[in-house]
């Protein structure tokens, strides 16, 4: 059975004031929330993959929207951090401000249910109404529901 976003979004897994401002530093604060995950590892390499991705292409969806992720063998199972920032994260290898970074790490033998996470992030996030709502949540756990509101209703009951 596929992987829902719903299924990955942990309220602890949150940061909904990121403080950093420079893209490396932010994804570091975003992507240490993943150091203790259950299905993570090894966090070290699984972060040096990441910044490795991150060098080669920006990683910036526009709409302020960034998904730095890694395929990686340091993870068991899908993961995913999530970031917010009011002020903005400039990431200078496009030259644009990121205020929501989803963080994915996900295993190089299963790029299925990466790419359905990936379709249900995009297709929810190109919704401006979505957009707003996950930039006023006041709580990682609110910010978790409205996520995974929205997933429902783009996808079919399991």
């Amino acid at each position: 059975m596929a992987v829902r976003l719903s299924q990955l979004i942990d309220p602890d897994r949150i940061n909904l004031q990121v403080q950093a401002t420079r893209r490396t530093v932010a994804l570091n604060e975003v992507a240490r929330l993943l150091a203790t995950h259950p299905e993570v590892v090894n966090f070290d390499g699984f972060y040096q993959e990441l910044l490795a991705r991150e060098r080669l292409d920006t990683t910036y969806l526009g709409n302020e929207i960034a998904l730095p992720h890694a395929r990686t063998e340091h993870v068991k199972r899908i993961v995913l951090a999530v970031g917010r920032s009011t002020p903005g994260i400039h990431f200078e290898n496009c030259n644009q401000t990121v205020r929501l970074m989803f963080i994915l790490g996900t295993p190089k033998s299963n790029p299925t249910d990466y790419l359905m996470v990936v379709s249900s992030l995009c297709k929810i996030l190109k919704e401006e109404t979505n957009r707003a709502a996950l930039m006023a949540a006041g709580t990682p756990a609110e910010f978790a529901g409205l996520l995974a509101a929205a997933e429902a209703k783009l996808l079919p009951p399991t």
